[in-house]
C-alpha cells in the first residue's frame, strides 16, 4: 500500500502578534520530505506545510515510531540567519508540539 509518496498537509497558525519562527523534526527523516521544514510565520498568518511520505516497505513494527515535532520560537527583530536563532535558544524560549504518525491502510474499495 506504500508504493506511491503519500501527501499530507500541516496547517501552522501564529495566534500571537510577533512573528515565529518554526522547523519541523522527525524521527524518521529518511522516510519524509518535508517542504517548508522551517520558516518564519508573520502574527495571525498560517503556513501550510507538505508532509510527504515516500513509498517503502510497510512494516508493523515500526508504525509507531513515526513521529514529529514542530518547534517554534518568536523571531528576534532584524532576523537573518535562522541557524543562529536555533543555535542560541534557551530551553525555556522554545515551544514544542509533537505528534504521531497514523497509518491508514487504503480501503479494497478505495483501489
Amino acid at each position: 500500500p506504500f508504493t506511491d509518496v503519500v501527501t499530507t498537509n500541516l496547517k501552522l497558525r501564529n495566534p500571537s502578534d510577533r512573528k515565529v519562527c518554526f522547523k519541523v523534526k522527525t524521527t524518521a527523516p529518511r522516510r519524509y520530505c518535508v517542504r517548508p521544514n522551517s520558516g518564519i510565520i508573520d502574527p495571525g498568518l498560517t503556513v501550510t506545510v507538505s508532509v510527504m511520505l515516500q513509498p517503502f516497505d510497510y512494516d508493523p513494527n515500526e508504525k509507531s515510531k513515526h513521529k514529529f515535532m514542530v518547534q517554534t520560537i518568536f523571531a528576534p527583530p532584524n532576523i537573518s540567519d535562522m541557524e543562529a536563532v536555533w543555535k542560541e535558544a534557551k530551553p525555556d524560549e522554545l515551544m514544542d508540539s509533537k505528534l504521531r504518525c497514523v497509518f491508514e491502510m487504503p480501503n479494497e474499495n478505495d483501489k
